[in-house]
């Protein structure tokens, strides 16, 4: 009978095991002293994973919803800041499909200072204390001649508007008015980058992501302060 060398059983990396060790420790005081835990004890289970993954490098989309007077909207940032404003008319699981694709899978919910200055600006603009925004912005998810007709956007005043034809000028392609406004309708980053103030020549309200109730809100928010 051969005889059973007692090391075969142990732990060949002490590391990994005080490694799962503080991960269970690290769970079970997420959880707290709980029998069953609740939807609460989970969300916290959730916010410490997060935490982690964050603190980690493994998160390379962070998003958050937050309550406005449109609605909730999705705000998400990469490590470059602001990635996208996903409007309440827009499917939220479009939108986080979207930046799956276009950015990373490593989309998360999750806190980052990107998305804590956005939301406590844009409260502010909602609650007509703010008139500019400055939080820092990835313009990955668009190029080229669009993403200069939102450049072009993000420099209209608050309160004031500019036509199709003008965005398209200030972009450097005065012909290129269709186009203008296909950027504008695929906007990203809108309120922050506030596409909500380009109107027709006749002052029409045209294409908007959010839905024209929720541009002339805004508008209607903006003249009144």
């Amino acid at each position: 009978m051969t005889s059973q060398d007692p090391a075969a059983d142990r732990p060949k990396d002490m590391n990994e095991i005080n490694s799962n060790q503080s991960d269970e420790l690290a769970l079970a005081a997420a959880l707290g002293a709980v029998s069953g835990p609740g939807p609460a004890a989970w969300s916290r289970v959730r916010e410490e994973l997060a935490r982690r993954a964050e603190a980690e490098g493994l998160i390379d989309v962070a998003y958050e919803r937050h309550d406005s007077p449109l609605g909730s909207i999705l705000l998400g940032a990469t490590a470059e800041g602001l990635v996208r404003v996903g409007l309440p008319a827009e499917d939220e699981d479009a939108v986080l499909d979207e930046l799956a694709r276009r950015v990373s899978v490593r989309v998360l919910h999750a806190s980052r200072d990107a998305l804590t200055h956005a939301r406590r600006q844009l409260d502010e603009y909602f609650d007509g204390g703010r008139r500019t925004f400055d939080v820092a912005l990835d313009w990955r998810l668009t190029r080229g001649f669009r993403r200069e007709v939102l450049r072009a956007t993000a420099q209209i005043p608050y309160g004031q508007t500019a036509s199709y034809k003008q965005v398209a000028t200030r972009a450097g392609s005065p012909g290129a008015v269709r186009a203008a406004g296909t950027a504008l309708a695929t906007n990203p980053l809108p309120i922050v980058v506030p596409c909500h103030r380009v109107l027709r020549s006749g002052g029409a309200l045209g294409a908007y992501r959010g839905g024209p109730e929720a541009k002339a809100q805004l508008l209607t928010l903006e003249r009144a302060g």
